[in-house]
């Protein structure tokens, strides 16, 4: 009879163990990570739901963790910290991605990140870190993007680093780093772009030789090659030999005439990816679904599943295996180039940004005959249908939710342009590509139209890409596109959100009202009906300042000359509250003195107007 108590007791025992084994990895690591809130100042209060009674911390903001409830990703870019790491982030051995950019951490990079040997990303660019640069790195045998770029590292770069074979983005320009740039294993692969503006590096890796080390040769004389010579040189490629017969110099001179335009263009751009002829090599962690997987998924591409049509395919609405929802982007079958270029550029582009108002892009499929993206389905669909397109038992967007979406769609637009090397421009910003997930949160989407501007770049497309009402006055004209397109088709993003309507609308003209948004706005603001710009499904539930700070805001970003509109990142600055009023006031003093000086007379109370390029003084209710 007391053989079974002992046994029972035995598994109470053991059980007890595994459930304690459980409990210490899990709070080792919320130990670690709540180490690093007591370590970092947080101004904004991101870290404010990092609770230590938790069990774990997989239900923290900015926190991602496996199926066994292990940290594997930190979310923690561009949140305004301050202060220093701490060495107990080693201890998280599951960490995948570690994104601490674009904040004010300072003090050494602690060696104990050397711990983190499933690390994929590692960026702690725009910092404020000194010190040297681990060895203990060169133990992050699964690295692929090191970014350490605008800090104040000292010493010599680790040569423990070039051991790290998967390394296919490397950035440490913009430091105080010294000595020989090492040259050997995956270093070889990196160009200057990624060591510039470290005044004391030398060695190949760089532009200038290493004391007592020989000069580097100088390249060949460059003579420009006549039309015909040129052709045929092109269809060959490049061959650098340097002979004394003229015959071969004439292959050698595009490869010259290559390397010393890449030279003359500006150091803008802040790492090298080493070139591949592999389509997956820029892929990233990204599962790779089989086309039976997604045909599955959606019911073989139903009808009854579309989700929406764009210029390059239709885009599904699927459920996987395991029960989550996604939503599958399949190109057109025709293989249009045009529609492969579009799939290689979101698959390089989109799983590289990595930011919490961007779509994060799940899985590909890639066969000889079909290209298809794999998207996290937003339930709450786009603010366009939101706004225009919702059902009789959807709620109209609230205005708080509004302003939020306005802020989101900024943060992720600057990440974009301002964070990613190389900038990356979406082309095609407007309410229908603003996607909203559970919480109502902004999501840029659709990166299809995006283009990546790097030095091989013109900024000249060969055709306009994009939608009518929100391509900027510049960009439809000449067809080069900047930051500021994108800025500009957020200027008309906020118009939708403010009013509800579309931006090109052939219905207002029964009404006799201008089909462009931005046009029709300027109309009823030169009338002093800034009531009847409003939404009507607001009814009222509005405060009118904010209404007018975002109206103001929408009218900096449409501004008809590209130099004069702000930056995204100036925008999402405005509206925090920063900076907005000295801007409007600033450029209303602008347009009084351009007024002036052409003496163009104006009755006191016009407001705009109807141009894109030259618009008046708007008068709201004043600065703020």
């Amino acid at each position: 009879m007391a053989a079974v108590p002992l046994r029972w007791w035995w598994a109470a025992a053991l059980l007890s163990v595994v459930l304690s084994v459980s409990r210490v990895v899990a709070n080792t690591e919320g130990d670690a990570l709540y180490s690093l809130r007591q370590s970092l100042k947080d101004t904004n209060n991101v870290l404010q739901s990092w609770d230590p009674t938790l069990v774990n911390p997989c239900t923290w903001f900015h926190v991602t963790c496996n199926t066994d409830n292990s940290v594997i990703r930190l979310d923690l870019g561009n949140a305004q910290l301050s202060g220093p790491l701490v060495p107990q982030l080693g201890q998280l051995k599951n960490m995948q991605y570690l994104e601490l950019y674009s904040n004010n951490i300072s003090g050494p990079i602690p060696p104990e990140l050397g711990n983190l040997t499933n690390l994929v990303s590692l960026d702690l660019y725009l910092n404020n870190f000194t010190g040297g640069i681990p060895d203990t790195l060169g133990q992050l045998s699964k690295l692929r993007f090191l970014r350490l770029n605008n800090n104040s590292l000292t010493g010599q770069i680790p040569k423990t680093l070039t051991s790290i074979t998967t390394l296919q983005v490397l950035d440490l320009s913009n430091n105080n780093l010294s000595g020989e740039v090492p040259s050997t294993g995956s270093f070889s692969l990196f160009t200057p772009i990624s060591f510039a503006n470290n005044p004391n590096l030398c060695g190949p890796g760089t532009t200038k030789p290493c004391p007592g080390a020989p000069p580097f040769s100088p390249p060949p004389p460059y003579n420009p090659p006549t039309p015909t010579s040129s052709k045929g040189a092109s269809s060959t490629g490049a061959i650098a030999g340097g002979a004394a017969a003229g015959a071969a110099l004439l292959f050698a001179i595009p490869a010259i005439a290559f390397a010393l335009w890449r030279r003359r263009k500006p150091e803008e751009h802040f790492f090298d990816v080493p070139a591949e002829e592999d389509p997956e090599v820029h892929l990233g962690q990204l599962k790779r679904f089989s086309l039976r997987e997604l045909q599955v998924a959606t019911d073989s591409f139903s009808n009854r599943n579309v989700l929406g049509r764009g210029g390059f395919g239709k885009v599904y609405k699927g459920r996987l295996t395991d029960g989550s929802l996604v939503a599958v982007k399949r190109l057109k079958e025709e293989r249009t180039p045009g529609g492969e270029l579009q799939f290689q550029t979101e698959v390089e582009l989109i799983s590289m940004a990595v930011h919490r108002n961007l779509l994060r892009l799940r899985g590909f499929c890639m066969t000889p005959t079909e290209r298809l993206l794999v998207y996290p389905y937003m339930a709450n669909g786009s603010v366009a249908s939101r706004l225009r397109e919702r059902g009789p038992n959807d709620p109209p967007l609230e205005w708080e939710t509004r302003a939020r979406i306005a802020l989101g769609s900024a943060r992720g637009l600057s990440y974009l342009h301002d964070h990613c090397d190389p900038k990356i421009i979406h082309r095609d910003v407007k309410a229908a590509n603003i996607l909203l997930d559970e919480s109502f949160e902004a999501v840029v989407g659709d990166f299809g139209l995006a283009k990546l501007m790097d030095y091989k770049d013109t900024h000249v497309t060969t055709a306009v890409r994009g939608t009518i009402g929100h391509i900027a006055p510049e960009y439809l004209s000449t067809g080069k596109s900047s930051e500021k397109t994108d800025v500009f088709g957020y200027g008309i993003m906020l118009l939708e959100l403010i009013t509800g309507q579309r931006a090109f609308d052939l219905a207002r003209l029964a009404n006799d009202d201008d089909v462009m948004l931005l046009d029709w706005v300027k109309g009823l603001l030169k009338e002093r009906k800034l009531e009847q710009l409003v939404d009507p499904d607001l009814q009222g539930g509005y405060e009118e300042h904010e209404v007018e700070a975002l109206i103001q805001v929408a009218l900096l970003c449409t501004q008809g000359s590209p130099m004069e509109r702000p930056k995204m990142s100036e925008v999402v600055r405005m509206l925090e509250g920063d900076g907005l009023a000295e801007r409007w006031e600033e450029w209303q003093k602008v347009e009084v003195i351009r007024q002036e000086a052409e003496r163009a007379p104006r009755q006191p109370n016009d407001w705009i107007v109807d141009s894109t390029y030259n618009l008046n003084a708007v008068e709201l209710s004043g600065p703020r």
